[in-house]
């Protein structure tokens, strides 16, 4: 039975110990999401499995080391699945997969609210520990049966294993589209060059650009199109006029680099400030990063203080990163687990957009 007042509202007594176990699990939680994209290809490897369990255990054991008690009892039942795993009892299926995915996730995002002094409360770990504990005792049969709910009930949307999706199946950015301005061109230009920065960006352009006009569309087209249009591709072009060093970064920032990368909003919105026709679009790009509880930068603003277009781009982003997270570990770009990660991020974004953005992302993947 899933210890719910531990997992809902759990108590920190050593701050520095959380610390040090967030930097564990920092190296842990890639580990393991390397070897289940191998799993999923060799579902037969007992190697990998053991590979898998080990760097589980360790996760367990450094919980208890440090004292943190909530990821005990999320690691438990996930290393009770891999024992059955092991042994043979049960067979590895995509669901099963996407399970342990799933509340690897969801540990890694309940150490990082933790850290920041912020609730767990919205993140269902009651419901995953349950529906773990349920599947670490289910027969073969009921296995995927019980992944399914669990995955259901965490985030509310089908297991993707059971959709056709990927998000490379978003199209790619090909010729300009008839009828935009030179502005836009020109805007569009300096977006593909940016993406030309790394192999990752592939494509990055497009998909933001998609999906925030979808999302626009899907509330009743509350924003300017055309303006949306111009902040999605401006709102990270600031980043090249950042050492590569900073923005490339794929590990923790010092508070001089974290200073130095907050700073990139202001020069796509400077551009636009400087051309006629774009402040509507300069507003978005100075304000995506912004948070409703004020934790945002640059400006610290909330709710209401931020723009609607901001809002939308603030989403879109955030689930192209994720995606972009998971595919520097090896595994397939999950759009299901990204989705999952952006709903669990409690005061970050704007509720009245985020249905609309699930709306469309659920239209995309069936």
């Amino acid at each position: 039975m899933a210890n719910i007042q531990a997992l809902t509202y759990p108590i920190i007594d050593d701050r520095e110990a959380l610390g040090e176990f967030a930097d564990a699990l920092a190296d842990h939680a890639p580990s393991i999401e390397r070897n289940m994209s191998k799993l999923s290809r060799e579902p037969a490897n007992r190697v990998v499995v053991a590979d898998i369990f080990r760097t589980l255990h360790n996760i367990k054991g450094d919980a208890a080391l440090c004292k943190v008690q909530i990821a005990g009892l999320i690691a438990h039942p996930i290393e009770s699945l891999l024992t059955r795993l092991r042994s043979g009892e049960v067979r590895y299926t995509p669901l099963l997969g996407e399970v342990i995915l799933l509340a690897v996730d969801r540990l890694e995002l309940a150490i990082e609210a933790l850290v920041a002094g912020k609730s767990v409360a919205h993140l269902k770990l009651a419901s995953l520990v349950e529906g773990l504990e349920q599947m670490s005792l289910a027969s073969q049969a009921d296995l995927d049966p019980a992944a399914t709910q669990l995955i259901k009930s965490v985030t509310g949307f089908q297991p993707q294993s059971t959709l056709s999706a990927s998000i490379g199946k978003l199209p790619v950015q090909g010729a300009p589209k008839n009828g935009m301005t030179p502005d836009l061109l020109f805007f569009q230009s300096l977006a593909l060059q940016f993406e030309t920065r790394s192999p990752l960006f592939k494509g990055r352009t497009e998909r933001i650009h998609q999906l925030a006009l979808d999302t626009n569309r899907a509330a009743g087209s509350p924003v300017d199109a055309t303006q949306l249009e111009a902040a999605v591709y401006l709102h990270d072009v600031g980043m090249m006029f950042l050492p590569e060093d900073v923005w490339l970064n794929a590990g923790s920032w010092s508070d001089e680099k974290r200073r130095i990368l907050q700073s990139h909003p202001g020069f796509g919105a400077g551009l636009l400030d400087r051309m006629s026709g774009w402040k509507g679009a300069a507003e978005m790009v100075r304000q995506h990063h912004e948070m409703l509880d004020g934790a945002g930068y640059p400006g610290k603003l909330k709710g209401d203080e931020i723009c609607p277009g901001a809002k939308i781009l603030a989403i879109v982003d955030a689930f192209e990163a994720v995606m972009l997270k998971h595919s520097t570990r090896g595994h397939n770009r999950s759009i299901l687990r990204a989705i999952a990660e952006v709903n669990a991020c409690n005061n970050q974004f704007a509720p009245e957009w985020i249905e609309p953005f699930n709306s469309v992302v659920r239209r995309m993947v069936e």
